[in-house]
């Protein structure tokens, strides 16, 4: 964590020389945006009383359903409702600033701009932060800034965090699960938070239209590459069908990620506005996010993410042939 200190400290300064601050995390969030976005704002007011601190959304869309229950959910504001000029903008779980959809408005109006981020970063646009992509999660990082500021870990800080942690592992099976994101976890339960309560919430309250729509996903599952590659869809119809929004539907990836023998796991849903947003996740060495890149997105090796102009053929016809060149590429190279 030494190797933290320095931009933890410039980090402390902006937030002390800020009379209000806003904290956003990226669009269509998940567990570790939102709860490590819940957990820091906790962790500013309890630090600085009397800040003025803002929790907001980047999209105009509701929290989602699974993620309710987070300690302090209920006082997310949508960006496009938020008028004001904050001294300092937090970027969590994000370095790209074009993740931040309609929130990004609010940042080119701020004084002052932090990240703190688990995500290979792109060009510099802020003043201090962390930037890590060894974390396993922005959590991770969040809650070595509270140890860092000597600041206690609350109860609800702890559940907010650990909820992060649980999601961007994976439940701890995500090859990013190392030694560094036990620890925290563990320091996280021992500060009262509880994994059965996290597990219950995102994991064992699904809805059965939800169900309905994830057997539509997997009696599509289509592989090639003598399985090693595997993807399913899901089309506005399959959402409406099944009254299913576009929030609650990050966990369906996973249900094509259990295919045996499948290395590279695609699934692509259609999103309001005529696009298509890809998930991707590597069960092997492949870094899927070569391709999310090269498709207009990002994240990391194991699990990134896109979104492109178009309908679920059009996405296929892009993306299918760059997973394939994954194979391709690296069995020239031998």
């Amino acid at each position: 964590m030494g190797a933290q200190a320095p931009e933890f400290d410039a980090l402390t300064r902006l937030v002390e020389d800020a009379r209000t601050i806003a904290v956003c995390a990226h669009t269509s969030p998940d567990g570790d945006a939102l709860g490590s976005e819940l957990a820091l704002v906790e962790l500013i007011e309890r630090t600085w009383p009397g800040k003025g601190v803002f929790a907001l959304l980047a999209d105009d869309d509701v929290v989602p359903r699974i993620y309710q229950f987070l300690p302090g959910a209920e006082r997310l504001v949508r960006a496009v409702d938020f008028h004001e000029d904050p001294d300092l903008f937090v970027c969590v779980d994000l370095s790209h600033p074009d993740r931040l959809n309609q929130a990004r408005a609010v940042l080119e109006r701020s004084r002052g701009v932090a990240v703190l981020d688990h995500h290979p970063a792109g060009e510099r646009f802020w003043n201090a932060g962390v930037v890590r992509p060894d974390a396993a999660a922005a959590g991770v990082i969040v809650a070595e800034y509270a140890l860092h500021l000597g600041a206690r870990i609350t109860p609800t800080m702890a559940q907010s965090l650990l909820c992060a942690l649980v999601t961007d592992t994976g439940r701890f099976q995500y090859q990013n699960a190392n030694g560094e994101a036990f620890r925290v976890a563990s320091a996280l339960v021992d500060a009262g938070a509880s994994p059965s309560d996290v597990a219950l919430h995102v994991y064992q309250s699904d809805r059965l239209s939800y169900l309905h729509l994830s057997a539509t996903v997997m009696g599509r599952i289509t592989t090639f590459e003598q399985g090693r590659i595997a993807y399913s869809y899901a089309t506005t119809a399959d959402l409406e069908a099944n009254a299913v929004p576009v929030a609650e539907c990050d966990g369906l990836v996973d249900i094509v990620r259990r295919v045996d023998g499948c290395e590279v796991a695609l699934f692509l849903k259609e999103v309001p506005g005529g696009k298509v947003r890809g998930n991707l996740r590597a069960k092997s060495d492949r870094d899927i996010s070569v391709v999310a890149r090269e498709m207009g997105g990002g994240g990391h090796p194991a699990a990134a993410g896109f979104t492109v102009e178009g309908d679920i053929d059009q996405a296929l016809a892009v993306v299918l042939p760059k997973l394939r060149a994954l194979y391709s590429d690296a069995e020239g190279a031998r």
